[in-house]
């Protein structure tokens, strides 16, 4: 139907053409003609008003105009349509229409990450010394926008998390985008690696999330492991001792994102080393741990730090690559190179790690 319609088309425009063509040389004929054959009758009436009388072997011969006979334009025109409905329609270029084609359906890739800690920080940058932004909980789903090269993922909408407190959500939800013109709802698909299951309706029914367990759970011997403390457990646990009020929150939880070191240990380690900080090294010096407080003159070979947090973030550093990153990996196994000259240090390190868990 519609190559039917492009030949009349295309047929009207030849005719129209023609029409044009065939007007612009018939008008100057017409009116050459008609000049030419007043002034040869005009010529013999002005002769006979002079007194010249021409006798009929002197006269010569006057010839008549000559006029091209002209096809009718209307004669032309049908003759012409005729003639172009009987050619083949394959010698009839068709002019290209632009059709519009329904915009396609693109599918929008969504990267959902599972909190596996029972707090997460959500910092303002890819560093675990930014500002937290908001605390969240295990189970909780983060749309992840990309990953930074030291292990960090952006949160979409802003701030960014540990990649070692999260986990990639194997069923991922496809999100169809469909044109804004159209009305339809969009489609859900579900890839599951058995089938691909696309439903269409106008309510989507969206399924309770998993229930988040709140009860914090009780610390272990192993050092490297998520405690699930906040910066509000940790400032609970320093009330009444000389601890509180110097900011180490951040600084626990900092080690504990970047090199794993479980915050109950980091705090009982610095509860005993320091007598709850009132020990002579975390008053002048902000040792809070006895970093290189070696015997024989354990005061002034010991470490001296700017600020508390400061003896915090080494801590994590040393225990990550001499203990944990040669196998160190338990309170006991830490205690036999850490404090080798008191035995009941393990024990010591666990029974106030118990303790602050009753705190909370």
């Amino acid at each position: 139907m519609r190559k039917k319609l492009n030949q009349h088309f295309f047929v009207y425009l030849l005719v129209l053409s023609l029409v044009i063509t065939l007007g612009m040389y018939v008008q100057p004929i017409n009116n050459d003609t008609q000049v030419h054959t007043a002034a040869e009758q005009q010529k013999p009436a002005e002769q006979a008003s002079a007194g010249i009388v021409l006798t009929t072997q002197a006269q010569e011969p006057v010839s008549s105009p000559v006029i091209t006979a002209t096809p009718s334009p209307i004669s032309t025109l049908a003759e012409a349509a005729a003639t172009i409905a009987e050619q083949p329609s394959t010698n009839l270029p068709e002019p290209e229409i632009p059709i519009e084609e329904e915009p396609a359906i693109q599918e929008k890739p969504v990267n959902t990450y599972e909190v596996s800690a029972y707090y997460l920080n959500v910092r303002k940058g890819p560093s675990a010394k930014t500002a937290i932004l908001k605390v969240v909980k295990q189970g909780t789903r983060l749309e992840i926008a990309s990953k930074t090269d030291n292990g960090w993922l952006e949160v979409q909408g802003g701030g960014y998390i540990h990649g070692g407190y999260a986990k990639k959500v194997k069923n991922e939800v496809s999100v169809l985008s469909f044109p804004d013109t159209t009305n339809r709802q969009p489609t859900i698909e579900i890839n599951d690696g058995r089938a691909k299951i696309a439903q269409q309706s106008e309510t989507i029914e969206e399924k309770p999330e998993k229930a988040i367990e709140e009860e914090l759970s009780a610390p272990t011997s192993v050092v490297k492991s998520d405690s699930g403390l906040t910066e509000a457990h940790i400032a609970k646990i320093f009330e009444g001792t000389a601890l509180s009020g110097h900011d180490l929150e951040q600084a626990i939880l900092e080690i504990e994102e970047e090199y794993g070191i479980n915050a109950y240990f980091t705090i009982a380690v610095m509860k005993l080393e320091s007598g709850n900080g009132k020990s002579r090294l975390a008053k002048s010096k902000n040792n809070l741990f006895g970093l290189n407080a070696i015997d024989g003159d354990k005061y002034n070979k010991a470490f001296s730090f700017k600020t508390k947090g400061d003896s915090v973030r080494k801590f994590g550093q040393l225990l990550s690559k001499n203990y944990v990153g040669k196998g160190l990996t338990t309170i006991e196994k830490v205690a036999r190179k850490y404090c080798p000259a008191n035995s009941k240090w393990s024990s010591l390190v666990k029974n106030i790690m118990k303790s602050d868990y009753r705190k909370l």
